[in-house]
């Protein structure tokens, strides 16, 4: 994160619409059903002979919208604009996010077993529903979501993820009942009007396809048929492998064995218990009576739903929907070459049903706009599985967007408290291991141990040294957070973003974790916005120069001569709060530089190429901060010493915009920053000379006396 630098919830399913409309004559015969409602929205109908029927704006009960519903939305919106401007109540927030975080396997039994049994459930054609009647807490010009299911039908595979989903997506899921003998060719024409129509209806606004498996396929082929429509495919463990499935052999014994024997149940529970074995492999760091507990109950939960599972998918059922896929995925598989949309691909590594690691790579090659993400111990059913969160993954590959083109900042999602845990927790070793100590400067200028004196009000431009490697911003970002509720926005070099082209540099996805806490390709425009938006933004002008530096260079500043940020700042009346980080040269040694790599000839080549791949900044600049050669310094591990984090007197530029648009003034003011900058390096410097807890075998010692809590401050020199 430097600048050019390196480094759901339904209570229960929805109402049912009345009046009742009447389908046409279908395989099971004639049957009315009822819509499930999407509220305030277009509801689609569609009969299984799809003929189509019009669409028409479905309201509660009233068909229409009140005064009060109106009301409700508008509150909704500025109640998320509160929410993600921190200001909502943050109890609040936690208890929203544990209730999400409960539901599991039981909950979608529970569900699936009202939807089965309830009015219309188990027969009628296709329909969408929306899982969330109430509407939730959506934002304005929210994106359509359309998520289709796998072999199930039911469309409650989002269950764990829809309330997440519904604050920032109109959700629609596709629900097939069972049975349904709707073909697969017109299922795509069911999604392909669907999408026509919402397309004609919002025609800025892009659409989300997300399937699994089956509907992965129903994806692909309705992207093929549509590159016109502005289209996002998000696809889990796609069926589009069927050809190399194990399901295969299946459908021959479907066929001859007698209707008495429920053959598909043994196979189902079986599959079922993959996702209850992954979430049992990834809970073994819980304490054991948590890990059995968790074991049993999910256990409970699958034997008690067997009389659900026979609804859903009954012998008959299940020789259908392995015969759709059988058809299905030639159907995609041969379309692939139309498929323009924005594409991600969810692979698991332990997917028992189909080959799907290597079904994701061959898609990630085949189509001509798609990205992977590997989930390595998932099994088949990946939305189902504890520590998938569905939400996340969008943001971290910043695949959220409102419009056709993304932007860094207006659709961006601030991270949860959850998700802030989650990136503390995966940099705990590194906080452990460095102690980091954080000083700050109050506005009478005396420094203290803690962040007291970093501005809450935006707009706060933190400018300062980049480590090598970045190795101070983990800590730096999450104590912010943690401390202070300051979310950090880092403009960061375009590499964690884009790929100019596949090579060696390292995938993207290494930089998920970044961009899920805010950073924002480095550019004019994207700095631009976050002081508009009176953001807490955090600028490195050293960039990759500083953070892959030479040999004796530990914290040498290589700033470019213009003042490319004070006039900016100005523009806004951003305080800049200069800050220095030491202790690189506590943890690694530096021994293999880039002037090394580039005197041996194959890992010249090496830099040359992957300097190739990664995009272009400060094109133009001579000298040593126009040389901006990607490499890997080669590093010897220390035994750790400590971090030390100074965030010096904030500089004023409210009401100094005129001045400073003299490029002169401007530059005296960029010279006083980088001074106290160096400022706050010499001091650290310095004062960790007489810190008695430098050594990790100190801090170690300290807390074997005072306890290992988190809560435990391990005291440092005298300020």
């Amino acid at each position: 994160m430097a600048a050019t630098g390196v480094c759901l919830f339904p209570s229960r399913l929805p109402s049912v619409i009345r009046p009742e409309f009447t389908s046409s004559s279908s395989s099971s015969g004639k049957s009315k059903f009822n819509p499930i409602s999407v509220p305030s929205r277009r509801l689609a109908a569609v009969s299984t002979d799809h003929t189509p029927t019009v669409l028409t704006t479905v309201n509660n009960q009233t068909g229409g919208s009140s005064g009060k519903e109106a009301h409700t939305t508008t509150t909704s919106a500025a109640a998320e604009k509160k929410r993600w401007s921190g200001q909502e109540d943050q109890e609040e927030l936690d208890a929203e996010e544990e209730e999400q975080e409960r539901l599991s396997l039981t909950d979608y039994f529970e569900q699936a077993k009202d939807f089965v049994t309830s009015n219309g459930g188990g027969v009628g054609p296709p329909r969408w529903f929306s899982p969330l009647h109430d509407g939730g807490s959506r934002l304005d010009n929210s994106p359509l979501l359309l998520f289709l299911p796998g072999i199930d039908g039911t469309g409650l595979g989002l269950i764990r993820h829809q309330h997440k989903l519904g604050k920032i997506f109109d959700v629609w899921c596709l629900h097939i009942p069972a049975k349904d003998r709707t073909s697969f060719t017109d299922l795509v024409k069911l999604v392909e009007r669907t999408i026509r129509s919402e397309h004609h209806h919002s025609p800025t606004r892009p659409i989300y396809l997300v399937g699994e498996s089956l509907g992965a396929c129903l994806a692909l082929s309705v992207a093929a048929l549509n590159p016109d429509i502005d289209l996002v495919l998000i696809l889990a463990n796609p069926a589009t492998s069927f050809g190399k499935s194990q399901l295969q052999p299946i459908i021959p014994v479907l066929q001859v064995i007698p209707d008495s024997l429920p053959i598909s149940l043994p196979h189902i529970l079986s599959s079922m218990t993959g996702v209850l074995v992954a979430n049992l492999e990834k809970g073994l760091g819980l304490p054991l009576p948590e890990t059995v507990e968790k074991l049993s109950h999910d256990l409970a939960a699958s034997t008690t739903y067997l009389s659900v599972l026979a609804d859903i998918l009954p012998r008959e059922t299940l020789l259908w929907k392995l015969q759709m896929i059988r058809s299905a995925s030639p159907y995609a598989n041969s379309r692939l070459h139309a498929v323009k949309a924005q594409t991600l691909i969810l692979s698991s590594g332990k997917d028992q049903l189909l080959p799907s690691q290597e079904e994701g790579e061959r898609l990630q090659r085949t189509l001509a706009n798609c990205e992977i993400r590997m989930f390595e111990n998932s099994g088949h059913f990946l939305f189902s599985e504890d520590d998938f969160d569905l939400v996340t993954v969008i943001k971290g590959t910043g695949f959220y967007r409102h419009s056709r083109h993304r932007d860094y900042v207006s659709d961006y999602i601030p991270p949860t408290r959850s998700e802030v845990k989650n990136v503390v927790d995966s940099n705990r070793w590194l906080s452990i291991a460095t102690s980091p100590v954080m000083l700050s400067t109050l506005a009478d200028g005396k420094i203290v141990r803690s962040l007291a004196g970093v501005p809450s009000e935006g707009p706060v431009l933190f400018v300062g040294y980049h480590m090598l490697l970045g190795f101070e911003l983990a800590p730096m970002v999450t104590q912010m957070f943690v401390e202070r509720n300051i979310h950090l926005r880092g403009i960061a070099h375009p590499m964690m973003f884009v790929k100019l082209r596949e090579g060696r540099l390292p995938d993207i996805s290494n930089y998920d974790t970044l961009r899920v806490m805010g950073a924002v390709p480095v550019s004019a425009s994207n700095f631009y916005k976050l002081l508009s938006s009176k953001c807490h933004v955090l600028l490195y002008p050293g960039g990759v120069r500083e953070a892959l530096h030479r040999k004796g260079e530990e914290y040498k500043l290589f700033w470019p001569e213009q003042s490319e940020f004070v006039r900016m700042a100005a523009r806004f009346g951003a305080k800049i709060v200069p800050f220095g980080a030491v202790g690189e040269d506590d943890i690694a040694d530096l021994v293999l530089d880039y002037e090394d790599q580039m005197k041996i000839p194959f890992l010249k080549g090496f830099i040359e190429e992957i300097t190739d791949e990664a995009a272009k900044v400060r094109v133009g600049h001579d000298g040593e901060v126009g040389n901006q050669d990607v490499h890997f310094p080669g590093i010897i591990p220390k035994v750790p010493g400590r971090f030390y984090y100074y965030f010096g007197k904030p500089i004023e530029t409210q009401g100094r915009k005129q001045e400073l648009r003299d490029r002169e003034k401007a530059h005296q003011v960029y010279l006083e920053v980088k001074s106290e900058v160096e400022k706050c390096l010499a001091y650290l410097r310095e004062k960790r000379e007489n810190d008695p807890y430098r050594s990790i075998f100190s801090r170690l010692q300290y807390q074997a006396t005072h306890g290992f809590s988190s809560q435990v401050e391990i005291p440092t020199f005298e300020l």
